[in-house]
């Protein structure tokens, strides 16, 4: 039997296309025509020896098939890349500063940095977790060279700022809802039966990070703007424990789903009788305009990992 061996190229173009939600855009982000698009498409279902996409609406969507090519995809493109750059980069030397937010902790310095340092052995980097007031400041005194942090529109960007994605605030709750024992808990009472339960008069359980925080202050103006009463159930600086604090059933809190823990979940919100929240701005932040190469390159691998897991959330939470 003759060994199948996948093209890159058609693999880029797979892959971008899926990113960008069309095909359309990937050719003409990658210079190409739609007519070369659409022949490399086929080409790679001929390839694959099987059906890769399904009518969805107007566009294409992925058959099973078509999933797992394309987790092999991100794989192999990620190793060339990653060879390309440790050939053109292997005498790249220097330092990054690097800031992040504790929900990037483990969702991408593991895969970032190890790509980094694995690509650019000469290149020294200082990371640093904090949350997003103390980044700018750190940017805004020279400290940091990179910072990636949300944004909820309470400031103004930076000049040398770049929106990376928008993702939605979501009410977050104990993925073992036999762990709550509260009045306010109506979903494990209702579930299943389609009603719309009745709204509780006991106080909410907030579980929040400690003033200051803007998204503390979108979800109580949210609550106070729907008449919901609420109470403060547990604080802490620490995304880690308030994870723990929701995961033990002390209250829900909020969250973006990037870097969501497996001990807590996405709630209904309409189940509970919850508001609407609205969508924040995730903002890759550079000190300069025209960065040093070490910190260029790292904010090009910060960038693709980025959107690449927002895309997968988002279809997540869809």
């Amino acid at each position: 039997m003759t060994q199948v061996m996948f093209d890159l190229d058609v693999l880029r173009t797979f892959s971008t296309g899926m990113a960008l939600g069309s095909y359309a855009r990937a050719a003409d982000k990658l210079g190409r025509s739609t007519s070369a698009v659409s022949a490399q498409l086929k080409k790679l279902e001929s390839q694959a020896g099987t059906v890769l996409f399904r009518k969805e609406g107007r566009g294409l969507a992925l058959t099973d098939a078509g999933e797992t090519l394309l987790a092999y995809a991100h794989r192999m493109l990620e190793l060339n890349d990653e060879a390309s750059a440790a050939l053109r980069g292997a005498d790249l030397q220097g330092w990054v500063r690097l800031g992040l937010q504790e929900d990037f902790g483990e969702t991408l310095l593991p895969a970032v940095l190890g790509r980094f340092a694995r690509a650019h052995p000469k290149v020294r980097i200082e990371a640093c977790v904090a949350r997003s007031g103390e980044l700018r400041e750190r940017l805004e005194l020279g400290q940091l060279d990179l910072a990636l942090a949300w944004d909820a529109g309470d400031q103004p960007l930076s000049p040398h700022a770049e929106r990376v994605a928008r993702m939605p605030l979501l009410w977050i709750g104990p993925t073992a809802p036999e762990r709550v024992d509260a009045p306010w808990w109506t979903e494990r009472e209702h579930r299943g039966t389609g009603a719309r339960p009745a709204r509780s008069t006991e106080p909410l359980p907030l579980i929040m990070l400690d003033a200051p925080c803007p998204l503390r202050e979108i979800v109580i103006t949210a609550l106070d703007r729907a008449g919901l009463p609420w109470r403060r159930a547990f604080g802490s600086a620490s995304l880690a424990a308030l994870w723990a604090a929701t995961s033990a059933g002390l209250g829900l809190t909020v969250r973006t789903p990037f870097g969501l823990p497996s001990h807590v979940r996405v709630l209904d919100r309409a189940v509970l009788s919850l508001p609407a929240l609205p969508q924040i701005s995730l903002v890759l932040y550079r000190a300069q305009a025209r960065a040093e190469a070490p910190a260029s390159r790292l904010a090009t691998l910060l960038l693709e990992a980025v959107r690449q897991h927002a895309q997968f959330e988002a279809v997540q939470v869809r």
